[in-house]
């Protein structure tokens, strides 16, 4: 069999590119946002907790000038400073930024519920597993082998500052595929949290999976979503699907624990002939 028949087999996903916090480990996604509200307080600035998810799903510096940029923080800073942040001050920022960020990261490598066992799953059905992530390699070299620890190894991790750009930009799922060995892009899952991740995958031409309750959107802790009533429960996942399918979602599904029912339900759109 020659190499242009291989694909013409029965259409099968054959990877699946997770992103890291709010969609693996970290529920509700929270370590950078403690972060940077404790950056900002350190100059007199007090941020929301909307304010530091505004980003999220960036490469952190892109996620740091995202939040520098909201009306609210941008008069802060120029009642504060009489000037609005420059490219230096950014420069400084995210300099600070990166040893905090590090010091918290082993906090939050718990894997979300769920994963392991889809994990497991996914391996059965020889899906290779990749990840991207807004985190520098510095701080993935903190976090993965914490998750490893608790059982989470992906087959490859793909960094925001080893690519000419991290999200919305399909380079780092590019270097996922060229590492995993996997082609064509179609053949390929791009699951996150949150609209930079979901136009992550689009723009790579990958299907793209949004999670509505484990992550930033929802922004609640495994215990606070716990306690949600079936119907908050059902107006959450609505209210942040529509959200994720207004980014370009192919499917939305609550967490990392559907994954596996997910990936069933895109291979039997690929066999009737859909592509993303």
């Amino acid at each position: 069999m020659n190499a242009m028949n291989v694909n013409k087999s029965t259409p099968k996903i054959k990877a699946v590119i997770l992103d890291w916090a709010g969609t693996t480990v970290d529920y509700g996604s929270f370590a950078p946002t403690h972060v940077f509200i404790k950056l900002f307080e350190s100059l007199g600035i007090a941020i929301t907790l909307n304010d530091a998810r505004s980003g999220m799903g960036l490469m952190k510096k892109d996620h740091l000038r995202t939040i520098l940029a909201r009306p609210g923080v941008a008069q802060s800073w120029l009642d504060t400073f009489g000037k609005l942040p420059t490219a230096v001050d950014i420069d400084h920022l995210f300099s600070n930024f990166i040893p905090m960020q590090h010091a918290v990261l082993k906090e939050f490598a718990a894997p979300i519920p769920g994963l392991i066992e889809a994990i497991r799953e996914l391996r059965e059905r020889e899906i290779k597993i990749g990840t991207t992530t807004g985190y520098l390699r510095s701080m993935m070299d903190v976090l993965a082998p914490e998750a490893e620890r608790f059982g989470y190894i992906p087959d490859c991790v793909v960094c925001s500052d080893e690519v000419p750009g991290g999200r919305p930009y399909p380079w780092m799922c590019y270097q996922n595929a060229i590492q995993l060995g996997v082609y064509p892009l179609q053949a390929m899952i791009k699951v996150g949290d949150t609209l930079p991740d979901i136009s992550e995958g689009i723009n790579a031409g990958m299907w793209s999976v949004g999670l509505s309750l484990s992550g930033s959107l929802l922004g609640l802790n495994q215990s606070e979503a716990e306690a949600l009533s079936a119907q908050e429960r059902a107006e959450a996942h609505q209210r942040i699907a529509d959200q994720l399918y207004g980014a370009g979602a192919h499917l939305v599904i609550e967490g990392i624990w559907d994954l596996p029912s997910a990936v069933l339900e895109i291979e039997s759109r690929l066999l009737n002939g859909e592509k993303p």
